[in-house]
Formats: structure tokens, sequence, C-alpha cells
């Protein structure tokens, strides 16, 4: 029996189930990287690998059709969602490509002695990637992409329900030029994964994923001296200070909170208003949230599709009537067809409610009132989560001042759904341990070698 296969959640309908790799396939998987890390790697230049990866970039735009409507299939979400995702990919690994020569330069260094010396970036070998569902491709995007450019060879273990897009990843890899072994897919069992790890040949582990999953990942890696890059979840606070056009915040908050039909790991999820507009923003945010068309990704006029699995609308649903049998109000929402969740709203949730300290990953929202900054400040971090975070205020100085007290790896102010290929993503305490997109992501897997030479 495969793990693998694609179940459209709008229906519940198995599409194609893919054969889960045997350890032979396994073993042929890794020992293919290393000999591509070996012998193409070491020998083709920065600016051979950058045109390939560029390559990759036209074919995500060429194949955008295609490739959207593939993980509709898979996780469900709307078709434009989709399609933002393709270009973004695309977007992503054309930045890798343009910006090769700034990723690969030598850093000269200002010596106490006579000489000179510089940190020279080298590759370090094979790396295994374990994706998420939520964005099968631009999570891979900004993985692949900047090692592939520095000269590290990808295995790709992407989640069990992305068989399909995680193929379809591969053959653009494959036909933008790419020797055998520089990218391959594998539908590993976690087993399979951990195994992997543990070769010798393998040089590191970047996973995205839940902390069980992160958790899990980084046991094995430490186990075997390996270097992890960790991104997880996130309980996004969206702080509101004040404003001079609340209907435009609510759109943003709304427009944020439903992205990906709630599915994402930097979206806001707790909105921490200040009292004198908590009872307005309440009013007309959950009038953005019972607004909102739920249904088949495919249709014309979703705004939400089905969350990803009936399994994750089994969870949020005990989240949501966990929170309510503990004291929280439902303001709305709250109720579920198969995997189509209604938009939800929380008001009232309180220290010692589970969902205080839990991820909603789905298009449900709690709602908080505070007196004043500092409440915000220490409301939004109390949680073990520190991926993004978001401000709205009208005072520039009282922005920079929760900025900088937010104890988050992103900090947005007076702007949602601002990512972009140069800006770094990633969090601290249980969000992560990394940094991915912009130029830091192409070094957290680089060997930063001393080179120091006498007079």
């Amino acid at each position: 029996m495969t793990d693998y296969a694609v179940v459209n959640p709008s229906t519940g309908e198995t599409l194609k189930t893919y054969p889960t790799a045997t350890d032979a396939e396994i073993a042929a998987a890794v020992a293919a990287a290393d000999g591509a890390y070996r012998d193409w790697a070491r020998t083709t230049s920065a600016s051979e690998r950058a045109a390939l990866v560029r390559r990759v970039a036209q074919l995500h735009r060429e194949r955008r059709d295609e490739l959207a409507a593939i993980i509709v299939r898979e996780m469900g979400k709307p078709l434009s969602h989709a399609e933002g995702e393709v270009d973004f990919a695309a977007d992503i690994t054309e930045y890798y490509a343009d910006n090769w020569e700034v990723i690969t330069a030598d850093q000269p260094l200002t010596i106490l002695g006579e000489g000179t010396a510089v940190i020279r970036r080298a590759p370090l070998g094979p790396l295994l990637g374990v994706m998420p569902w939520n964005f099968p491709y631009y999570q891979v995007a900004r993985f692949a992409a900047p090692n592939l450019v520095v000269g590290n060879t990808i295995i790709l273990k992407h989640a069990p329900q992305c068989p399909e897009s995680s193929a379809a990843i591969e053959a653009m890899y494959r036909d933008a030029g790419f020797p055998e072994g520089a990218y391959v897919n594998v539908y590993a069992t976690n087993d399979q994964a951990a195994t992997i790890i543990a070769d010798p040949r393998v040089a590191g582990v970047s996973v995205t994923g839940s902390e069980r999953a992160g958790a899990a990942v980084a046991a094995v890696a430490g186990a075997n001296l390996k270097k992890v890059a960790l991104e997880m979840g996130g309980s996004d606070p969206f702080i509101l200070l004040s404003t001079d056009d609340l209907d435009a915040v609510v759109d943003a908050a709304a427009e944020a909170r439903l992205d990906n039909s709630g599915q994402s790991c930097n979206a806001p999820k707790r909105f921490i208003v200040i009292d004198s507009l908590y009872d307005a923003f309440v009013e007309k945010f959950t009038e953005r949230m019972t607004s909102q068309v739920v249904g088949d990704g495919f249709a014309a006029d979703t705004t939400v599709g089905p969350l990803s699995s009936l399994a994750a609308a089994d969870r949020l649903e005990d989240q949501v009537k966990r929170a309510v049998a503990q004291g929280a109000t439902l303001v709305t929402g709250g109720t579920r067809s198969g995997a189509f969740f209604q938009p939800t709203v929380l008001t009232g949730v309180t220290r010692d409610n589970d969902i205080y300290r839990e991820e909603l990953f789905g298009p449900a929202s709690s709602i908080y009132r505070v007196s004043s900054e500092e409440e915000a400040v220490a409301l939004a971090n109390d949680t073990g989560f520190g991926l993004g975070s978001y401000v709205y205020t009208t005072d520039p100085e009282q922005a920079d001042r929760v900025a900088n007290g937010i104890d988050a790896g992103m900090v947005y102010v007076n702007i949602v759904l601002a990512d972009s290929p140069e800006l770094p993503f990633g969090g601290v305490k249980r969000s992560g341990t990394s940094r991915e997109m912009g130029l830091l992501a192409a070094d957290e897997f680089v060997n930063k070698k001393l080179v120091r030479v006498g007079v």
C-alpha cells in the first residue's frame, strides 16, 4: 500500500496513486545525487548552473496552467491562488539565477597581518529536502534554486499528497538540462528519509512542516551530525493600534488570513486590537468572513477552497469545538462539510484555553481586546511560535517600538502578503532555525571556507 496519492479534497475522489520507493530506489537516488555532485557540480561554473536554474523558471511560466491545475487537484486551493503560486515559484527561481555572482562571490576580510584573506563559499554536497503540501511549488523553489546555484544537489521528498506536483517539478529540472542526479524526486517513507539523512554522502537536510516533523528530522540529523534547516508553523499576531481607514485594515486582515484557504504558516491568526477599535473591527471582520464563497477550487467564484484533506478539517473542527467548550465565543462559522470549512471567528479566548497556544491551520481566527501598546506586545509574544507578525498603526515611532519588541523572525508594518524573492523568510522559537529566500537562503548549506594568503 502506498501513502502517495492524489486525493481531490473537494470530492474525496482518489485520482491516482504512486508507488512508494523501494529501498533499492532510495539507494540509487542517493548514489545519483552524490555522483552528480562530484561529476557535475564540481566541474561547472556558477554561471552555467544559474543558466539552467533560469530555464527552470521559464518552464514554470510556460507550464503555468498545467502546474496550477495539478495543485488544485492535490490540495484544493482556489485556482487563482494556484496560478499565483506558480508565478511566485518562477520569480524565486529566477532571482537566484539573476544573483549568482553575489551568492558565490568571495568575501574579502580585513586582516591584522600581511597578505590577504577571503571567505570563499563552496557547496557541501547532496541535500535532502522534506517539503509540505500547502505550497507545493513555492516551498521547493526557495530550497532547491539557491542550493543548485551554489553547487549542491537535491534529493526531494515531498508530502505524500503531492506526488503529481513533485513529479512535475522533477520533470522541469530534467527538461531544463540538469543531469541525472542533480535533482531527484523520491516517494520515500519517513523511515527511508531517515536512512537518507544518515547516509554519509548526504550533507544536510531542510524541512518545512509541522513541529512534530521538524523535531523528528532534527533528531535524526543531530544524531548523524548533519546540518539541518527548519521552517515550521506559526501563530502570527496582527496588532491594530490605530488607523485612518478601518475598512482597508479589515480588508487586509481578511485577505491575509484567508490566503491559501487559511493554510499558510505566516498568515495572521491572532488579531490583537486596541479597545477603541475592537468592537468595530470584530463586526467588520466578521462581515468579511461570512461573505466568502467556499467551494471547489476550480469554480470561478470560489474564494476559500476546501482544506487539504478530511484529516485537516477534522483537526480544525476539534480545535474550534474545544475552544468553545473551554469558554470562547463562536462569533461565526465553526461548521464543515467534508473538507470544506466555513470561515470562523472566535473571541473571548483566554490563556487557559487550548487554542491560545495552538496554531489554527485553516480559515479560523481569534480576536483579542487590549488596552495599550504594551499589552498588545506582551500578548503577541505570549506564544511558543515566532514566525511572522503584522503591525498597523499611524504612528511611525510606535511602529518602530513594536517591531523591536515582537519576538518573531519577520515584522510587516501596515502591509500584508508582501513576501518577495529578495526578502528572507523564517522564524524563531518553535517556528524554526533558518532563513529561506533572499541572499540568506544561499548561505544555509555552504562551506564558508577561509582562504588566507601570506605575502
